[in-house]
C-alpha cells in the first residue's frame, strides 16, 4: 500500500563511529562543516534565471522524442532538475509532469536504502560488519549463510542465489517472485531464505533482494514507530521533503528495491545530502566517512567473473561509481564525466547524478524503453552547459 506523510522536524539524537572502507578517488570538493555560507533548500531550492540559449543543445537532445511514442520508442524524458552551487540552474518537464508531481524512482530507491542504513549506523543501531544472522534467523541455516555481513548485502556481494531477470526470465526470476508472486507478502524474509551460490564478499551481483533484506533487518533494530520515523522524521523531515510515498509489503517492510516516489526537486535533495558529505546545513545526517564508503566500488569486483552489467556499471554500496576498476581493465562508465561522479539508477531511465568536483546534482526522470538515450552524451551536454 502507498503512504504519504506530512513531515515534522525532529533532531538526530544518537551518534556512533563507523570506520569506512578505503575510499577511491579525490576527496569531496566541499567541506560542509566549514562552508558557513553554503545554500541549502530549506524548504525549497534557490532559483536562478535559466539561460535558455546555453541549454539549447542539451534540451534538444533530452526532450526530443526520437521514435514512435505509441510504441514507447526514443528518448522519453518526464523531467530534469539540475542543481549547481546550491541553486536550480536548469529545470524542465514534459509528458504531463510538473515540479509538484511525485514520480516513481524505481531502483534509485536502493540508494535511499543506503541513507537508511547510514542513519542506523550513526545511531548505533547496527554496524556494517555485523553478521546478518544477528538479525534474521534465515541466515543461520548454513555455514555459508552465517558468513554474510551487512556490508556484503549493501555492496550486492551477499552471495545469495538471486536471479534479477525480469522480461528475460520471469519464470525463474527471484525478483519477479519477490515483487509479484510468492514473495510479495514478506519480501525481506523471502529473499533471506534463498540458497547461497557464492562465498560472501567474493561475487558482485545486482540483486533487488539484497535491498529488501536490508530494510527487513532495520525492522529488527527499530520498533514499528521508530521504523517509520527513520524515514519520515530522521531523513525526509530534515531534508524538508514534505511530499513522498514509500510503499510497503504486507508485512510492513518498506520495499527498498524499487517503490519510493519523490518529486524531481526532492530527489535532488537526496543527491545534495551526499554532495555535502552527509551534512544538511550544520547537522550531520550520515556518519563521517559514509559518503566516501558509498562511492567505493563493491568488494566483490576483484574476483567476480565478467557479465554484461559488471562491464558497464560499477556498483558500490547501493550506488554506482564512474571511476572504473583499473585492476580489472574495466573503464569508466561515462568517459566524458569526471571520475568522482557517482549516481543512483532506476528502471526505464531514472537517474540521480552527484558530481562533487563540479558542485553538481542532476535528476532525470523518464520512461525509456529502448537504448536510444546515451548517458555519456547526456552528461557531456549537461556539463558543457554548466561550464558555459
Amino acid at each position: 500500500m502507498k503512504i504519504a506523510f506530512t513531515l515534522i522536524i525532529f533532531s538526530l539524537l544518537y551518534c556512533s563511529e563507523q570506520d569506512p572502507l578505503k575510499p577511491f578517488g579525490p576527496p569531496l570538493k566541499i567541506d560542509p562543516i566549514q562552508a558557513k555560507d553554503r545554500s541549502f533548500p530549506n524548504p525549497g531550492w534557490k532559483e536562478t534565471t535559466i539561460n535558455k540559449e546555453k541549454w539549447k543543445e542539451f534540451e534538444k537532445y533530452t526532450f526530443e522524442t526520437l521514435g514512435n511514442e505509441a510504441e514507447r520508442e526514443g528518448i522519453r524524458t518526464d523531467g530534469i532538475v539540475i542543481i549547481q552551487n546550491g541553486a536550480i540552474v536548469y529545470e524542465k518537464y514534459a509528458r504531463g509532469y510538473n515540479k509538484d508531481m511525485l514520480h516513481l524512482t524505481w531502483s534509485i530507491t536502493k540508494s535511499f536504502v543506503n541513507t537508511m542504513i547510514g542513519v542506523a549506523v550513526k545511531q548505533g543501531k547496527l554496524n556494517i560488519e555485523d553478521y546478518a544472522s544477528k538479525y534474521l534467523e534465515e541466515f543461520n541455516r548454513t555455514d555459508l549463510h552465517k558468513k554474510v555481513k551487512i556490508k556484503h548485502i549493501l555492496s550486492m556481494s551477499s552471495g545469495l542465489a538471486a536471479n534479477e531477470g525480469y522480461e528475460s526470465g520471469p519464470l525463474t526470476s527471484s525478483v519477479v517472485a519477490m515483487l509479484y508472486t510468492r514473495g510479495r507478502k514478506d519480501m525481506g524474509s523471502f529473499c533471506a531464505s534463498l540458497d547461497m551460490a557464492y562465498e560472501p564478499g567474493t561475487f558482485e551481483y545486482y540483486s533487488s533482494c539484497d535491498s529488501n533484506i536490508l530494510t527487513k533487518i532495520l525492522t529488527k533494530v527499530y520498533s514499528k514507530t521508530e521504523y517509520e520515523d527513520l524515514v519520515w522524521k530522521e531523513i525526509f523531515s530534515k531534508l524538508k521533503i514534505n511530499k513522498a510515498s514509500f510503499e510497503k509489503d504486507a508485512s510492513g517492510n518498506f520495499i527498498g528495491s524499487s517503490y519510493l516516489y519523490l518529486t524531481a526537486r526532492d530527489l535532488a535533495k537526496l543527491g545534495y545530502l551526499y554532495l555535502n558529505d552527509g551534512v544538511w546545513e550544520k547537522e550531520r545526517i550520515l556518519p563521517e566517512g559514509w559518503v566516501d564508503y558509498t562511492r567505493t566500488s563493491a568488494e566483490g569486483y576483484p574476483t567476480t567473473k565478467y557479465y554484461p552489467k559488471l562491464e558497464t556499471e560499477i556498483y558500490t554500496a547501493h550506488w554506482y561509481a564512474n571511476n572504473g576498476v583499473p585492476e580489472r581493465g574495466i573503464p569508466k562508465t561515462f568517459p566524458d564525466a569526471p571520475d568522482d561522479t557517482f549516481y543512483g539508477s532506476g528502471h526505464w531511465g531514472q537517474k540521480l547524478f552527484v558530481i562533487p568536483s563540479l558542485d553538481l546534482v542532476i535528476v532525470r526522470y523518464g520512461d525509456d524503453r529502448d537504448k536510444t538515450l546515451s548517458w555519456n552524451e547526456f552528461l557531456k551536454l549537461a556539463i558543457a552547459a554548466v561550464r558555459k
